[in-house]
């Protein structure tokens, strides 16, 4: 018995004091076929929904209520030799209707006219004017319908073409003068339309054309400004193509549906914000949706610093038939290798010391929505020098925490 103890504290004098260092080859892992340049483009489809009633109010405010023949109530207006008249017009509110891509204009209009008319042989007068007739006066006024379509065309250059198309006037009441009741409704409808073609080509002058490309410019410039994200990194869209979906009205909404071509990318350093003109509209695939690929460029000091803070100075025991063993995690260095497979150097102290190095493959969980590093295991050559210098040491259990503490960071 006594003999039997003390091999034990020889064997244990002789684990102890005879603390081996650890120094494998670091990995060489062969290149994968894996590139940056390879990751497809993202696409992310925006709908946009504007309220159009404070532009409509602003429209209404901006249009003159009330309008008049030249001159009016004391000049005449004179088409042919047989007739003349002066009128006065107001409108009522504007009524505003977007379907698809159009917007229907319409109003009431109510007017008022005075008239005379004279005989005329051949252009010229044989009697004087008669005395003035009025219409829509004691009867009240007359009323019309007046309306205007408004086509819109999204230009590639992030111009919108309006073009405007004056819709026939529709009378509702018939306008009758002088006592025997001639009906001049036809002759008011056709001073009308002048009115309503200068309104038109006004329009047109003023807005034929909205120039949407300051704002897209911001918006370009927005998309590429680097986002913190909780303090953890910093995400860039990396715009790349804009194309316009669709563009349609329903009543008193714009529906706008953007695409955007993208290279999103990741980073913990703040990444430069370019300056770049945003690029014309263009079209390429119209994916439902979202589908969008993350190219993440995580500094792998950055990723380090995490993963000590979380892991160095963890104390773990094993026991070696007899004899208990001690690791103790001193330090973890991840670096790329060009490969689908991260490298991890991990360095160690307690019963033995050194550092030896593991591998494990970033993975995405499609059920958790989270990047994973998983199947860490002992390269080749650590594996080989554990086992002929300190066997102990290769366990499942070491490599399970430290894919524990990967997943954490």
């Amino acid at each position: 018995m006594k003999k039997l103890i003390t091999i034990f504290f020889i064997s244990v004098f002789t684990s102890t004091a005879l603390a081996q260092t650890i120094s494998p080859d670091k990995p060489v892992l062969p290149v994968g076929n894996f590139s940056l340049e390879n990751i497809p483009e993202s696409e992310i489809n925006i709908p946009i929904q504007i309220d159009l009633k404070p532009f409509y109010s602003l429209a209404d405010k901006k249009v003159d209520t009330l309008f008049t023949s030249p001159g009016y109530p004391n000049s005449w207006v004179q088409e042919g030799c047989d007739t003349r008249f002066k009128y006065s017009f107001r409108r009522g509110p504007l009524q505003f209707d977007f379907q698809k891509t159009s917007i229907n204009i319409s109003f009431t209009g109510y007017y008022k006219i005075i008239g005379s008319t004279r005989a005329c042989v051949n252009g010229v007068a044989i009697s004087s004017w008669t005395p003035e007739c009025k219409c829509g006066f004691d009867e009240g006024e007359r009323r019309v319908n007046v309306s205007y379509t408004i086509n819109l065309t999204a230009l590639t250059n992030y111009t919108v073409k309006m073009e405007v198309v004056r819709n026939e006037p529709v009378p509702i009441d018939k306008c009758t003068v002088c006592f025997w009741g001639q009906d001049i409704t036809p002759t008011i409808m056709k001073a009308l339309k002048k009115e309503l073609d200068a309104s038109k080509a006004d329009l047109e002058k003023s807005y034929g054309r909205i120039d949407l490309k300051p704002q897209f410019q911001m918006l370009w410039h927005q998309l590429n400004t680097p986002y913190n994200v909780n303090n953890m990194g910093w995400l860039q869209i990396n715009p790349q193509k804009i194309r316009l979906n669709r563009l349609f009205g329903s009543g008193d909404k714009l529906n706008i549906n953007l695409g955007l071509s993208a290279k999103p990318v990741l980073k913990f350093e703040k990444p430069n914000n370019p300056l770049s003109p945003v690029p014309s509209i263009s079209s390429f695939s119209g994916n439902q949706g979202f589908n969008i690929y993350v190219d993440a460029v995580l500094n792998y000091d950055s990723l380090s610093a995490i993963l000590n803070k979380l892991i160095v100075g963890k104390e773990y025991e094993f026991r070696k038939a007899f004899v208990r063993k001690k690791f103790i995690f001193q330090e973890c260095q991840l670096m790329g290798s060009q490969n689908e497979r991260l490298i991890v150097k991990v360095k160690f102290t307690g019963s033995d010391n050194g550092y030896f190095y593991v591998t494990g493959k970033p993975e995405y969980d499609e059920a958790t929505k989270t990047l994973e590093i998983k199947k860490v295991e002992f390269d080749v050559k650590s594996k080989d020098a554990l086992l002929k210098t300190a066997d102990w040491m290769f366990s499942k259990k070491i490599t399970n925490e430290i894919e524990k503490w990967l997943n954490m960071t």
